[in-house]
């Protein structure tokens, strides 16, 4: 399964228990086919002091998304499907309904 999805996309969380927020694709991890979307899905991680961290405590933190249940937005902020097509030699992703490109 290829991945439709790109850093910095903007998607919309369609299932689970973030279902119906939004936001920006901070990583994707694309062997596991899993994204971690920014303020989405955030969990409370126990941190020990460190050079990072010089007081340590309760952090709250983003966690992956199977990308199975996020969708890209458009322009027009709607949920849509994408695939890839090849235009002028290059790869361009396009919208499935519509065919207009996405980038």
């Amino acid at each position: 399964m290829s991945i439709k999805l790109k850093k910095q996309d903007r998607v919309k969380v369609i299932s689970g228990k973030a279902k119906g927020s939004e936001g920006r694709i901070i990583h994707v991890f694309a062997e596991e086919n899993r994204v971690i979307v920014e303020g989405v899905n955030k969990s409370k991680k126990h941190q020990k002091p460190g050079r990072g961290n010089e007081k340590g405590g309760i952090v709250e933190k983003e966690m992956p998304i199977h990308i199975s249940n996020v969708m890209l937005l458009n322009k027009s902020n709607e949920p849509v499907k994408v695939r890839k097509t090849v235009e002028g030699g290059k790869r361009v992703r396009v919208e499935k309904k519509s065919g207009k490109p996405v980038d």
